[in-house]
């Protein structure tokens, strides 16, 4: 089954927590303090593999939760870091972050890679926390939660020679003659509803990848007949084969055809409009077909005199060698990366990434007689701060005071023993300095 869109949850690895421990051994008298940090949380990180050609697999797993990564340990050891998670993707994939709508990567090469969820860092042990004033403290904290996010991922088919044109003017047959590929062929509109891939053999030891892109209509750029599921898939084609019912024979005028399809694609994507096309006039085996050639040539040389037709039959398999043989040729005149537009170089970046710089603000807002503070800065801290310590809440209050805090909550009309909440605690507030 073809799957070419997905949508997904990513959860990175949250950090290893750091411990509260003392040296307590024979004849090592005041040992101090020798609490070991947290390991990192594990990115999680898609990687293109050349080997897939669908999303099918992200029908069935759709949340993907790293490891996160071990607690320190005493003696002054460090928790070992969780090991980074690789998600496997096809070639073609664009990765987006579906709350922002901001497109991470687009990856179309085999070994390209992007960290999609950062793991968190490992909270410090207490002997990060050992100064002259306290030679030992008993602070210690949490590991950072890692980054969580959902992603949809949308899959543009890869093949150097896509096939486009009206449903039911042959691009299947054509697929399923010059390939081992098998698509469903039927005398009806819309056999193909996904794109077919095939690789074809033209001698010589050249090759090349050929899709059998689903038929469209008039009115496709807007959507119309799926027209977007199946667009997208032209852009990463390197030429187009425009197939063209040469007979006739479901009454429309093979150059409205040829006019119409190239319209919808230009209409979609400009770009579309400047890719290497050959024209496969199929169907020549049929009567009227020779007749209907002369004046399409006609035709086709007033608008765009550069352009190749070429005469096919996929049923007596006239003229397909030839068609083979040019595509060849042409393909090999063409760069071999494919056209996509530039993304920032997140697809090429390695595991590193600047962190945003943080809101240091903070707001109070009354809620009668409880003051809230609200402050990103503040709350993120708290996460990692182990409060179960008389020592942790001392060097929480003097945090708040240096940040100015306090002085905010006494303008607002706090006094002794008013309820603090900030995040999910609950404090009274103490006009004493006495604990700092």
């Amino acid at each position: 089954m073809f799957v070419d869109k997905a949508k997904i949850y990513v959860k990175a690895g949250d950090g290893g927590d750091g411990i509260v421990s003392f040296r307590r051994e024979k004849y090592v008298p005041n040992g101090g303090p020798a609490g070991g940090d947290g390991g990192r949380g594990a990115d999680i990180i898609f990687r293109v593999d050349e080997g897939l050609r669908t999303l099918m697999d992200f029908r069935y797993q759709r949340h993907f939760k790293a490891p996160r990564g071990e607690k320190g340990r005493n003696k002054s050891q460090h928790g070992a870091n969780a090991e980074n998670m690789i998600v496997r993707i096809p070639p073609g994939t664009i990765v987006v972050d579906e709350d922002s709508g901001e497109v991470l990567a687009d990856l179309t090469r085999h070994g390209q890679q992007v960290v999609v969820a950062k793991g968190g860092r490992g909270g410090r042990g207490n002997i990060r926390f050992a100064t002259p004033k306290n030679p030992a403290p008993e602070l210690a904290e949490n590991g950072e939660e890692g980054e969580e996010r959902y992603i949809v991922l949308e899959l543009k088919v890869m093949a150097d020679v896509g096939l486009v044109g009206f449903p039911s003017v042959g691009k299947s047959t054509l697929l399923s003659v010059v390939s081992a590929a098998k698509p469903k062929i039927g005398a009806y509109h819309f056999t193909t509803i996904t794109p077919n891939l095939g690789v074809v053999g033209v001698g010589e030891g050249r090759s090349f990848v050929m899709a059998d892109l689903p038929g469209l209509i008039e009115g496709a750029h807007e959507g119309v007949g799926l027209g977007h599921e199946f667009l997208r898939h032209v852009e990463r084609t390197r030429i187009i084969v425009h197939v063209v019912d040469m007979s006739g024979s479901e009454g429309r005028d093979p150059f409205e055809d040829w006019q119409k399809i190239n319209d919808e694609l230009k209409l979609y994507n400009p770009i579309l409009a400047e890719r290497p096309q050959i024209v496969a006039a199929n169907k020549m085996d049929m009567p009227e077909s020779a007749e209907n050639l002369e004046k399409f040539l006609q035709q086709v040389r007033e608008v765009k005199p550069d352009i190749e037709v070429m005469p096919i039959s996929s049923l007596t398999r006239q003229g397909i060698q030839e068609l083979l043989y040019r595509a060849a040729d042409l393909l090999d005149q063409i760069p071999d990366e494919p056209v996509v537009e530039e993304v920032a170089d997140i697809s090429e970046r390695k595991v590193y990434s600047l962190d945003k710089k943080e809101d240091e603000g903070f707001r109070i807002v009354r809620e009668n007689d409880t003051f809230i503070v609200e402050s990103a800065k503040i709350e993120r801290m708290m996460k990692r701060m182990q409060l179960n310590s008389h020592e942790a809440i001392l060097k929480l209050a003097r945090t708040l005071r240096y940040m100015g805090v306090d002085d905010e909550l006494r303008k607002r009309g706090a006094e002794e023993g008013t309820i603090v909440r900030i995040g999910d605690f609950e404090f009274e507030f103490v006009e004493s300095s006495s604990y700092y």
